[in-house]
């Protein structure tokens, strides 16, 4: 079972999202990402791979950016989205899975949404990961209190 982070172009966001989550999570889930306008060949931006590397010790350098499909949506638990706007556009266009796409920290309980970093600095990438990290902790809390319901799943 995994879960979907998805962000816009799968190089900041959603790769420390995942990293962030598998690196913490002690349920079967797996953490996936993706984005919804991947630039062909494109790869994790440079700060979002050394913050990972850094803090998780996580090599994340190469890692090619992936583009979101319909079945990436069918096979995921739960798809967590870093913005309103992504989630609008989601449950628009794949309208038979709306049931299981929240923005991160909606589905956390959290006001806002989570701080694109794209083209800043490594200071603004280090806000992201910890708004990131505080914000998954908060998730895998969550899902361990609904580990029923993700047996039966």
């Amino acid at each position: 079972m995994n879960i979907l982070f998805v962000c816009t172009g799968n190089t900041c966001r959603s790769p420390m999202a995942e990293a962030i989550f598998n690196k913490f999570n002690t349920t079967s889930l797996i953490a996936k990402s993706a984005g919804v306008a991947v630039y062909p060949n494109s790869k994790a931006s440079s700060n979002a791979a050394k913050l990972v590397d850094k803090n998780l010790n996580i090599n994340i350098y190469e890692r090619e950016a992936i583009q979101l499909t319909e079945q990436m949506l069918k096979n995921s638990y739960l798809v967590l989205t870093m913005t309103e706007g992504l989630k609008k556009v989601l449950k628009h266009n794949f309208q038979e899975y709306e049931e299981k796409i929240y923005t991160l920290n909606e589905y956390v309980g959290v006001k806002g949404e989570i701080l694109d970093p794209f083209g800043g600095t490594l200071s603004v990438y280090q806000q992201t990961f910890i708004q990131l990290k505080e914000n998954i902790l908060l998730l895998l809390s969550k899902l361990g209190e609904d580990k029923v319901f993700i047996k039966e799943y």
